[in-house]
């Protein structure tokens, strides 16, 4: 996709990003070194858990669907980080073998009152599995540069 800046982004936009599979060595490995639960580690204490199985840690799940939306380009030249993300819901569990794909609406587009070059564009994430099911969401508030004069 060709790269946007604030001003190219609408509310009401949406965008899906290609699907990624997760299998069970990717969950487990994420979650040696940034999770560790027995519920991401250990199939067995997985099977005991309330999940009944090993789930990918809900950072992993965050991080892969932010990553599939930036991986598309429409940020590329815009960018300049996030002041935050609001309404973080981790909904499903994600288990081995399941596959996400990333689902973005612009919900708002706010020029900066102070500084004329940039602006904050609210966008909701949903991460969606192989069954259509919504996994996580959450909304991140892009800082981004407007399309240069």
């Amino acid at each position: 996709m060709t790269s946007r800046f604030l001003d190219d982004f609408t509310p009401g936009q949406h965008f899906t990003t290609p699907g990624v599979t997760l299998t069970e060595a990717d969950i487990i490995d994420f979650a040696w070194r940034y999770d560790p639960q027995p519920f991401h580690l250990d199939v067995t204490a997985a099977a005991n858990s309330p999940y009944g199985g090993l789930i990918a840690s809900g950072f992993q799940s965050l991080a892969l669907c932010f990553r599939l939306f930036i991986q598309s380009g429409l940020l590329a030249e815009s960018s300049m980080g996030s002041p935050g993300i609001d309404e973080l819901r981790w909904l499903l569990p994600v288990r081995p073998g399941d596959t996400l794909h990333g689902r973005v609406e612009v919900l708002e587009v706010r020029p900066s009152r102070s500084k004329p070059d940039r602006g904050i564009a609210r966008f909701k994430y949903q991460a969606v599995n192989q069954r259509g099911e919504t996994v996580l969401s959450f909304i991140v508030n892009h800082l981004l540069r407007c399309r240069p004069a």
